[in-house]
This record gives C-alpha cells, sequence and structure tokens, in this order.
C-alpha cells in the first residue's frame, strides 16, 4: 500500500536528498526493474520519503525530464554526481515558480547568442560597436537588420552603451523584454528582467519604454538619473537612480540599511543553489559594499558582523540565514 502524500507540510531534507538521487538512478540508462522496486520500496518507506517523490514527480512533470545539465555528471566521476545530486535536491525543496525558472534556463539560456553562468560576467561588443555587459544567470539574442538594431533579453541583467549607428543606415536600437520594448536614445543603461515585469534604470541620455499593452500616448521616456519597472500593462513612476544600480559592472553588491530579507534575494543571484532568509531576521538593516565575485565572502561578513547565521544543507547548496540560536 503507497503512504498518502499530504499535500502541505514540511519533507524533511534526508528524503528530498535520498529523492534526488533516486532520480539521478532512474534517469540514467543502466537503470534496471530491480532499480526501480528498490525505488518503490524506499518510497513506501516513509510518509517523508513519498511526500518528496511526489514532489520529485510534480518537478519532472514540470520540466518535462531532467535537465542535462544535472542528468550528465551520472556518467562523470562521482564528486561531478555528487554535486548534481546536492543541486537536485535543492531544486525539488523549492517553489514551483523556481522550477520554472530552471528551466528557462537550463533549457534556453545555452542556445542564446550571449549568456553567462552563476556568478559571472561577461562584456561583449556587438558589430556596430556597442558594449554590453551581461550580469550573473543572464543571456540575450543580438538581431540586426535594415530597419533596427534589436538585444533580446532573454533572463538576467544587462548593462548597455549603445553606439552611433552608421550614417547610411541610422538604426534606431531597441532592447525587448518578456514585458516589452525599450527604445535607447543615445545612452547608457541597464534592464534586468525578473518575474511579470523588467526595470531600467538610465546613466546617460534617456530610453523610451514602449510596454507591449500600452498604446504610444502611453508610452514614457525616462532621462538619465532616473530608473522605473513595468508591466506588460502599466509604467510605474520613476525613481531616482543611484551608485546601487550599476554597482554589480564593477563588481559590487551595495546595501545602504538594505532589509536583510532584500538584501539576501539580491545576493541569492550570484550563488548556485538557494539563499533564503528566516522572517525572524529579514527586516535586519544590511550597510556595505561587498565584492560579487566572492560571494561566500559576504556571507562569512554577514555572519561575523550582523546576529545570524548561516545554516547550510545539501552540500551548501542551500543555505539558510536565521537567527542565532
Amino acid at each position: 500500500m503507497t503512504i498518502p502524500v499530504p499535500r502541505t507540510a514540511g519533507i524533511d531534507a534526508r528524503s528530498l536528498d535520498q529523492a534526488a538521487d533516486w532520480l539521478m538512478r532512474l534517469h540514467h540508462g543502466d537503470a534496471t526493474d530491480a532499480d526501480r522496486q528498490a525505488c518503490r520500496q524506499w518510497q513506501n518507506a516513509s510518509a517523508d520519503n513519498a511526500r518528496a517523490w511526489a514532489r520529485a514527480e510534480a518537478l519532472m512533470n514540470k520540466l518535462g525530464g531532467l535537465p542535462p545539465a544535472l542528468a550528465l555528471p551520472v556518467l562523470q566521476r562521482p564528486s561531478s554526481r555528487r554535486a548534481a545530486v546536492a543541486k537536485l535536491a535543492c531544486l525539488l525543496a523549492a517553489a514551483p515558480a523556481a522550477w520554472l525558472g530552471w528551466r528557462g534556463y537550463s533549457h534556453g539560456n545555452w542556445s542564446a547568442d550571449h549568456h553567462t553562468a552563476t556568478g559571472r560576467r561577461q562584456d561583449i561588443r556587438l558589430a556596430d560597436g556597442t558594449r554590453i555587459t551581461l550580469n550573473t544567470a543572464s543571456a540575450i539574442d543580438v538581431r540586426f537588420d535594415a530597419q533596427r538594431r534589436l538585444v533580446r533579453l532573454r533572463s538576467g541583467e544587462i548593462m548597455i552603451a549603445t553606439a552611433a549607428d552608421s550614417a547610411a543606415l541610422a538604426r534606431p536600437f531597441y532592447v525587448e523584454t518578456a514585458e516589452g520594448l525599450l527604445q535607447a536614445l543615445g545612452t547608457r543603461f541597464s534592464v534586468r528582467q525578473e518575474d511579470g515585469r523588467s526595470r531600467l534604470a538610465v546613466f546617460e541620455h534617456a530610453v523610451r519604454i514602449e510596454p507591449r499593452r500600452v498604446p504610444a500616448a502611453g508610452w514614457l521616456t525616462v532621462d538619465a538619473g532616473s530608473k522605473a519597472s513595468f508591466s506588460a500593462d502599466a509604467i510605474e513612476a520613476p525613481q531616482p537612480a543611484g551608485p546601487a544600480d550599476d554597482a554589480w559592472t564593477h563588481g559590487m553588491l551595495l546595501a545602504d540599511g538594505m532589509r536583510l530579507g532584500d538584501f539576501s534575494a539580491e545576493l541569492g543571484r550570484y550563488l548556485p543553489g538557494l539563499l533564503r532568509c528566516e522572517p525572524a531576521v529579514a527586516n535586519l538593516r544590511i550597510s556595505g559594499a561587498f565584492p560579487l565575485d566572492h560571494p561566500e565572502r559576504i556571507l562569512s561578513m554577514l555572519v561575523s558582523t550582523y546576529p545570524v547565521q548561516a545554516l547550510r544543507r545539501f552540500g551548501s547548496y542551500w543555505v539558510t540565514l536565521a537567527p542565532l540560536s
């Protein structure tokens, strides 16, 4: 008899880790009927095991199979496989929204014209002389034709310093996000793709925001020194942009009285796995300049400076900032 699987309640970390290991085993080409029977026995051994496997099956349904970035290490050295199992266990522990984010990155970004891995940045120069810096876990496509120059931001964040087009072409320069278009008006600006909205910060000249479902009369030109977020249906009122908005291009994360909950969400973009912050410490205020090339050092700085501890699970692929016990 299969143990019922409640839809709520926490799942033991060990069961999640074991479920990840079973997924890896069963997606190996050498999996046998005996392996599958052993997995069923493991599922029936405890309620937590059953819940963990139900979560694993839900993940497979969302992703349409085990992501290749996790499946491949099965064939490599044991240490690579262990790291992949830890990442998968971390993914199982996350909310379903995070699974979709993984699908977008693992299945889509590697086919982009330019992309970066988590924690990496890259500078590129386009054929027209435009310079683009890709932030962590970012991906873009470049589409230039006779009418316009277009950069499609698939995910992540970019900084753009546009170059003047040739006098013969004089093509406008656009950035496309999931929510609409941004037309550069001779400028330096950053664009960030988030869930359901885009964020723009302008550092030189101006950029016009053209949301997908907003008529031309509702478009907005954002001038240098300002930033704005927009959805496909609306543009939020611009706010002043500051040094923190482009600090990442210099490898820094700036915080001036930032909530720890917000700080950890930002830092988590540069760490493999998941970084979470418990509500009990989420309102602590953080200030300082932190080196993004050394995210583990940032965690050490937090622990040594503020009344928090970093609890690690699944081989440090899941870190939780919690109050000191």
